[in-house]
């Protein structure tokens, strides 16, 4: 009889860190825990479907490393698959010679990361990728695709079932106790509680990953901080407008990357996101408040020292929020033909962002073992692309305490 493995987290990454195992030992009994009554529910399903190439992530950094791995391994199983996976290819665009200096250090980067094909093209060749679209000059990164990561997540969590795994839908652990060299998870599901030993836990709790590893006694730090991003869509006939994904040249002084075009592989066309702090870890809309939830980042001195920093850029998010000239206005700046009949209101998701203690926005994944716990501790974009390849870390690693 091979491990008692339990994962925490029905998203993507927990559906194919449960799958991994099981591909590693055969004969593991393995668990998931997923407290709502489907996968996919928060930030799998609910991000812009983007497979991110490794254009922005410092080389050797576990995001520009996991991420191309992540690539290949996603684009494969796509394929095996059947799963719609669309290269729709991906520019960068420089609105002035502030923005265009920027773009050699990106294409610096992803060359160095191994992103194929990546160059930078002028006006004219911008014109010809992307008629509706201006600036000065772009990055473009050729390979660049969209797929619907729920789907994918849902064939993976089918080749886990058909592998053993075991997922518990509506389960939400409530506790993690080490007892002896048993690790006890109690849970609470809709007919009461309960709770069950394993040999491993690997914890892949996106929004909640900070409370989970307190419960592990891998402490509070860094704590997650979620901000929503809003989204509009463009109105059927004006889909057109587009090819492909177009994105602003990020601003290194901000943590986010701006509003931006994508296309979808259901053919609908997003524009945004913004990123204003939630009022609730899973509140998609303004209407949806939690007071434990607030509370706990009033407590929060990294959000202090996070918010000292960056309130400029936060009221002028907000602002982006209310106003609904102002959120495509910053698209407009590099489509001009998008009016604001163009758009309707569109999808929202939640970005589970860590932050340090001194406030400082946890840029790279990050993940910490403390006894038979394996903890994600953040996870953010391209978490999702990198799926398949963070759970080959996960379960390489845990392979040496099975």
């Amino acid at each position: 009889m091979g491990p008692r493995v339990a994962v925490i987290g029905g998203g993507i990454l927990g559906v194919a860190v449960a799958r991994e195992c099981l591909l590693r030992w055969p004969d593991a009994a393995v668990t998931l825990f997923e407290k709502e009554d489907r996968l996919a529910a928060h930030q799998t399903g609910r991000n812009s479907g983007v497979v991110h190439a490794g254009l922005y992530y410092p080389p050797g950094s576990a995001k520009a490393v996991l991420c191309r791995r992540g690539v290949g391994l996603l684009e494969a199983y796509c394929a095996q698959r059947g799963i719609t996976r669309i290269a729709c290819g991906k520019v960068l665009v420089a609105r002035d010679e502030v923005e265009r200096s920027r773009l050699d250090d990106i294409v610096e980067r992803a060359r160095a990361n191994g992103v194929p094909g990546v160059r930078v093209v002028g006006a004219a060749e911008l014109r010809d990728l992307e008629p509706h679209v201006r600036g000065i000059a772009a990055l473009h990164s050729p390979s660049t695709s969209i797929v619907d990561f729920a789907t994918v997540t849902r064939s993976l969590a089918s080749d886990a079932t058909a592998c053993g795994a075991e997922i518990l839908l509506g389960h939400e652990v409530t506790g993690i106790r080490v007892q002896g060299d048993e690790v006890v998870l109690a849970t609470r599901t809709a007919d009461g509680f309960g709770e069950a030993p394993f040999d491993r836990v690997i914890v892949c709790g996106g929004l909640q990953s900070d409370r989970l590893a307190d419960m592990a006694g891998d402490g509070p730090d860094p704590v997650i901080m979620p901000f929503r991003g809003e989204y509009y869509a463009l109105r059927p006939e004006r889909r057109g407008l587009v090819n492909g994904l177009v994105y602003p040249v990020p601003d290194p002084r901000y943590p986010f990357l701006g509003v931006h075009v994508t296309p979808r592989v259901d053919g609908e066309v997003l524009i945004g996101p913004n990123a204003v702090l939630a009022l609730a870890r899973e509140g998609y809309t303004w209407k949806t408040v939690s007071p434990s939830d607030l509370a706990g980042v009033v407590r929060s001195p990294a959000f202090w020292r996070f918010a000292r920093r960056h309130w400029r850029t936060g009221i002028e998010e907000m602002y982006g929020s209310l106003s609904r000239r102002r959120f495509i206005a910053a698209a407009r700046a590099y489509v001009p033909e998008i009016d604001d009949d163009d758009v309707v209101p569109g999808p929202a998701g939640i970005r589970a962002q860590a932050l340090d203690i001194d406030g400082g926005l946890v840029d790279d994944f990050r993940i910490s073992v403390r006894g038979h716990v394996v903890l994600l501790r953040n996870a953010p974009s391209p978490a999702a692309t990198s799926a398949l390849a963070i759970a080959e870390q996960v379960v390489t690693g845990l392979s040496d305490r099975v």
